[in-house]
């Protein structure tokens, strides 16, 4: 499949003329072919327009239809074989065994949509049948479902190009909704967005949906994605990338005549709690796990464990001496790009330069443009709740220990931090009681707690929560990840005293969808 550098306005291409750009090879720093020409208004006007037309029909197409086409993206993706996960590495750095896991998780989460949509409990259709002869006063028929919101604006995240990008989570999930998406692609691997998108392209075509479901939309600077929140037309949008970015999506957003909501997940530095105990027990297995969980990636996953607290004593030492050796030895690696790169190296230089931080070790020297050296800093507990801007995220391998008096200084710490996507607990039998004191807090502060595993890793299935309080997320109420994603982009409806032909079929009595209804309060499908 040839390359063009075109958007993907519903089922057409369009040549965008407001800016070239290429993608760059991080490794290399070489800049690939074709270019790509960004979009204006006109492109943000057309492609919403066809979202906007495409809704109501998209909305109530049926549900096995619709599963039907998310499964059908699928295959397509995988259809286009190795040139995806070829052009992949070359935009992003990746190793092939990383991205070819990723489509495995990209070409999964669409097929795990497909089931929820089949299975269609998340319309959570109520029926409270008429009761004419209560008294003191009647009830009227009432019955409720859920239905989409409207077109959908999912930015395409730099750190996945397929697992948060164009076919990504956000999409699958506003897909399974019934809306519309128009996505603006990262610029930094538009090359793997256009194969993506023109996939998508073809699956709506072959399943005979309305073009403007989808549209995909190019530019290198921020004037489009603005362009695009502020569009009437959009109801709701998905993001993940920097606080900075996601704020200023959702000042755009809350600006709007009508404001819509903005799923933003921006930044957490993810804790660990390395417990008396489980220190006691085995604090070099859990340095080096430390360590093979923060250089994954070249740490750019927004569960990295950014920060350790650990009571201060020889148990936390060997933690220290294991993790030093093990991260001394750790090889530098490429970043996504040179932006991610620059600031990676201001964030570590920042955390170097602070008074009472401690640089513990660092990774190998660079050999080649764009690469980052892992990097371990310790501070006291006291330091840490003085210093607010020690709980800034660095994005990349660098994480901080915080060394703490006892484990009601821990619990403290926990207390001042922000939110955060996970948080978790290295513990050992004998740090059970110390641990259920501190699960409140954990669940106050974040989306996910684990107990002896480390955050980096989320799994996509039914019961996960990819999400959490500010800044973490924009709305800890959600998560993108899992099915439950489906209900960012859905809102309820009643039905009051509706002729029955007029009702929505999942609504109808006799229930000819089989669906998992709530009648006059009790759950079942009848």
């Amino acid at each position: 499949m040839t390359i063009t550098g075109e958007m993907l306005i519903g089922a057409r291409r369009h040549r965008g003329g407001d800016g070239a750009f290429h993608a760059v090879d991080p490794a290399t720093g070489e800049r690939l072919d074709p270019a790509f020409g960004g979009g204006g208004a006109a492109e943000v006007e057309r492609a919403c327009a066809l979202a906007w037309q495409a809704f109501d029909a998209f909305r109530e197409s049926g549900l096995d239809q619709r599963a039907t086409f998310l499964e059908t993206v699928a295959w397509n993706i995988l259809d286009i074989g190795d040139e995806l996960i070829a052009r992949a590495m070359a935009e992003s750095g990746l190793p092939r065994a990383r991205l070819e896991g990723e489509r495995g998780r990209t070409v999964g989460q669409l097929r795990l949509f497909a089931q929820t949509v089949r299975e269609g409990s998340w319309l959570d259709a109520r029926i409270d049948p008429a009761l004419p002869d209560r008294t003191p006063l009647p009830r009227a028929d009432l019955r409720q479902r859920h239905i989409a919101l409207g077109p959908v604006a999912v930015f395409g995240a730099s750190n996945f190009p397929l697992a948060f990008s164009v076919a990504g989570g956000d999409t699958a999930s506003a897909f399974a909704a019934g809306c519309p998406v128009v996505v603006k692609a990262h610029p930094a691997h538009p090359g793997t967005s256009e194969l993506v998108g023109r996939a998508i392209q073809a699956a709506v075509a072959a399943c005979g949906l309305p073009e403007g479901m989808f549209s995909l939309l190019f530019g290198a600077g921020t004037a489009i994605g603005t362009a695009l929140v502020a569009d009437p037309r959009v109801k709701a949008v998905g993001f993940t990338g920097s606080r900075r970015g996601g704020l200023a999506l959702m000042e755009v957003a809350a600006k709007r005549p009508e404001p819509v909501p903005v799923y933003a997940e921006m930044s957490s530095i993810n804790p660990v709690f390395l417990m008396p105990a489980a220190l006691a027990a085995r604090a070099e297995a859990l340095g080096a796990g430390f360590v093979a969980s923060l250089t994954m990636g070249a740490g750019q996953f927004c569960t990295n464990p950014g920060i350790l607290l650990g009571v201060e004593g020889p148990d936390l030492d060997r933690f220290v001496a294991a993790a030093v050796a093990a991260l001394g030895g750790s090889a530098a690696a490429t970043m996504l790009t040179p932006g991610i790169h620059a600031a990676y190296d201001a964030g570590v230089a920042r955390l170097a330069g602070a008074a009472a931080v401690e640089t513990l070790a660092r990774g190998t020297a660079c050999s080649g443009p764009n690469q980052a050296r892992a990097a371990f800093f310790a501070t006291t507990a006291r330091t840490f709740l003085a210093e607010a801007g020690l709980q800034e995220e660095v994005f990349g391998a660098a994480s901080l220990l915080i060394r703490c008096p006892d484990v009601a200084a821990m619990r403290v710490v926990a207390e001042r931090l922000e939110g955060q996507l996970t948080a978790t607990v290295q513990m050992d039998g004998a740090d059970a009681a110390a641990v259920g004191a501190l699960i409140p807090t954990l669940e106050r502060k974040a989306g996910r707690i684990l107990a002896n595993g480390w955050p980096t890793g989320v799994e996509v299935c039914h019961a996960m929560v990819h999400g959490g309080p500010f800044p973490a997320t924009s709305d800890s109420r959600s998560t993108s990840v899992g099915t439950l994603a489906i209900r960012r982009f859905l809102r309820p409806v009643c039905y009051q005293d509706l002729p029955a032909d007029l009702l929505p079929e999942s609504l109808r009595d006799g229930n000819p969808l089989g669906l998992w209804r709530r009648v006059d309060g009790v759950p079942g499908r009848e």
